[in-house]
């Protein structure tokens, strides 16, 4: 009795918080050790799309709040990019050092392909474009894979791209001036993105403060720095936090935005390539008081999703690229909105793409050339 009661329970709970997204789809497959969870959020705009994380989640429920909230991220940030897709997410629980195959990926692949072109998906964190060159061989709903597969190649290149054109925007916004030279700017990770973006401020004039855990990629910018006149001072751990700089990049964790951490910052301004900086929406009322203005990061971010999402039309170098430069007139909307309504630009960037989904919902997919239904993201 008391085990049926809490099955009930549980069972409501998860229906609580899935009542936004469209279909949630769990994949198992002993023989391959595959657990995955499919969250397919909004296909208003058209097929979701989203990438595929893997991590040793501690129980299922927490990989379900996990792709839940990627997967409604993914909403805003296929409208954000104005392309024809919704939100989507997959996460497999494991350990992506020690339990990966080809055949598990394979198997999640078959997963995919059930869902007959309603989802598309590539890599995230814990996944690699291997993995996806496996699952493509059982579906076609794959993307993000390398170029001689048919792919677009890396798409950390129109992410830092993105960056760039965020940082440049939030200049004009602060300085008056799109300038990157004279600034100085604090980079979190210096993973594929923030490598790059690191790379291209330093040879713009600009002087950085470094941190990752990586010392080779510490100390290979700092090379760089020295070959183009300019400085990169490494910082460990949460000193980030606490230097006095222009403007913080944060390329690596999400929730880095946080009680504790916006009383430390000391800079004017926060513009990043990390999913999810801001721990809690609220945080971004607590950034507003102390006059540190944020570039909403799935606007910052989308040039990697415009280049997978732009291999389903036939991928063109040059149209990501120049899609990708819109971010940074979006940008600038987004901040003139929030400063004359008085609200936060997380609030600005959700109002944003929320009138964009409202706007597109009358009219044809672009895949299926069907009238959308009648939705909305508004609780």
């Amino acid at each position: 009795m008391n085990v049926m009661k809490q099955s009930v329970q549980t069972t409501e709970t998860i229906l609580e918080r899935t009542h936004e997204h469209e279909q949630i789809i769990f994949c198992n497959d002993p023989e391959t050790n595959l657990k995955a969870i499919i969250a397919i959020h909004n296909t208003t705009l058209g097929p979701a799309l989203g990438g595929c994380r893997m991590h040793p989640y501690r129980t299922v429920d927490e990989a379900l709040e996990d792709v839940l909230r990627l997967s409604k991220g993914m909403t805003y940030k296929c409208a954000a990019a104005d392309v024809d897709f919704g939100g989507g997410k997959a996460v497999i629980i494991g350990n992506p050092v020690t339990d990966k195959t080809p055949n598990m990926f394979r198997s999640f692949g078959q997963f995919v392909d059930s869902l007959n072109g309603r989802f598309y998906t590539g890599t995230d964190m814990g996944t690699s474009t291997d993995d996806f060159i496996h699952a493509s061989k059982e579906t076609n709903c794959i993307v993000g894979i390398p170029e001689a597969y048919g792919g677009g190649g890396d798409s950390s290149i129109p992410t830092a791209l993105g960056v760039i054109y965020g940082l440049k925007a939030t200049n004009k916004a602060v300085f008056s001036t799109t300038d990157l030279s004279g600034k100085t700017y604090i980079i979190q990770g210096l993973g594929k993105v923030g490598y790059k973006v690191a790379e291209q401020l330093l040879e713009a004039g600009a002087d950085l403060y470094v941190s990752d855990i990586n010392q080779e990629a510490v100390k290979a910018i700092q090379e760089h720095a020295k070959q183009v006149g300019s400085i990169a001072r490494f910082v460990s751990g949460d000193e980030v936090y606490s230097v006095d700089a222009d403007i913080f990049i944060p390329c690596a964790f999400g929730g880095v935005i946080n009680d504790e951490t916006i009383e430390k910052l000391k800079v004017k301004a926060i513009v990043g390539s990390a999913n999810n900086q801001l721990l809690l929406e609220s945080h971004g009322k607590l950034l507003k008081q102390k006059g540190i203005l944020y570039a909403p990061d799935y606007i910052v971010n989308a040039g990697g999703l415009i280049q997978v999402a732009d291999e389903l039309y036939n991928y063109n170098k040059e149209r990501v690229l120049t899609k990708t430069k819109s971010i940074y007139t979006s940008l600038l909307e987004i901040y003139k909105e929030a400063e004359l309504d008085n609200i936060t630009t997380i609030e600005a960037a959700n109002r944003f793409c929320e009138k964009r989904i409202d706007e597109r919902r009358k009219q044809n997919s672009f895949f299926t050339h069907t009238k959308r239904p009648k939705w909305s993201i508004r609780k």
